[in-house]
């Protein structure tokens, strides 16, 4: 009785966590999309692909995310096929890797003539990657059937929350308000379901690293010309496709060595 009550504090904290995000973010001011982020540090082209290094940098996300979804199908993958404990898990994990790999197309995409409008096609797969995270840790910590059972309603507002920054860009009155909650939010639950919640399997520890690498992503964003300045080899934002993808491969990596535990 202990346990199980434990567990329904450790539910209800989570949940309640969950909910706070909305009134937090409803009481921060209004955040625009600043028109100088289009103006990367690394401007060089090479080969005639403009911005180059911060273009091709996400063909190893693109590579990881394809990798993922190989790595997902038995049939296809043979014995280094993911194991799952439940079947129910494929789902959101599928949701993550697709969601890599659009993520990296629509990057590239973005980078060779960066605006709000390609920016758009860039943050929507993106944010079906953290909203497919966060469900694919549920299914591990929670169950799979709380997991698949918020995949659908968190990709909905994930890209609710992209389309309410393009809307709101296009009247004039930009919002990043829901977009940040739904870009960061789902790490703060993950580390809190890290925290309180057994794992259903080895390397649980794992998920930390990936958590750390993406991290790491949103600093080398912040620190694009700090980098570039630095050397002049290579900016920031070139760093953070590369962490992204170190990270998608770490996550990649724990999902094929992890094992279910008895």
């Amino acid at each position: 009785m202990r346990v199980n009550g434990r567990r329904t504090g450790h539910l209800l904290a989570f949940a309640l966590l969950a909910l706070l995000a909305v009134p937090l973010a409803a009481g921060l001011p209004r955040l625009a999309q600043d028109p100088s982020y289009h103006d990367f540090a690394d401007q060089r082209a090479f080969l005639g692909v403009p911005r180059f290094a911060d273009t091709v940098s996400n063909l190893p996300l693109f590579a990881a995310g394809v990798a993922g979804l190989a790595l997902l199908w038995p049939r296809f993958a043979g014995r280094a096929a993911v194991a799952l404990a439940d079947p129910r898990e494929r789902w959101p994990l599928v949701a993550l890797y697709a969601g890599l790999t659009l993520t990296a197309a629509g990057s590239a995409c973005y980078h060779l003539a960066p605006d709000n409008a390609r920016l758009f096609w860039d943050r929507l797969p993106l944010s079906a990657v953290f909203m497919a995270f966060m469900a694919s840790v549920v299914a591990d910590r929670i169950g799979p059937r709380a997991g698949l059972a918020l995949l659908g309603p968190l990709l909905l507002l994930g890209a609710g929350s992209v389309w309410y920054w393009r809307w709101s860009e296009l009247q004039g009155a930009g919002d990043l308000r829901p977009y940040g909650v739904a870009h960061f939010h789902p790490v703060v639950l993950a580390l809190f379901l890290a925290a309180f919640f057994r794992t259903r399997y080895t390397r649980g520890g794992d998920c930390l690293l990936v958590i750390g690498l993406f991290l790491a992503t949103a600093a080398l964003e912040a620190l694009d010309r700090r980098v570039f300045a630095a050397g002049g080899l290579v900016s920031g934002h070139t760093l953070k496709h590369l962490a992204a993808a170190a990270a998608a491969l770490a996550h990649l990596r724990m999902l094929v060595r992890r094992r279910p535990l008895a």
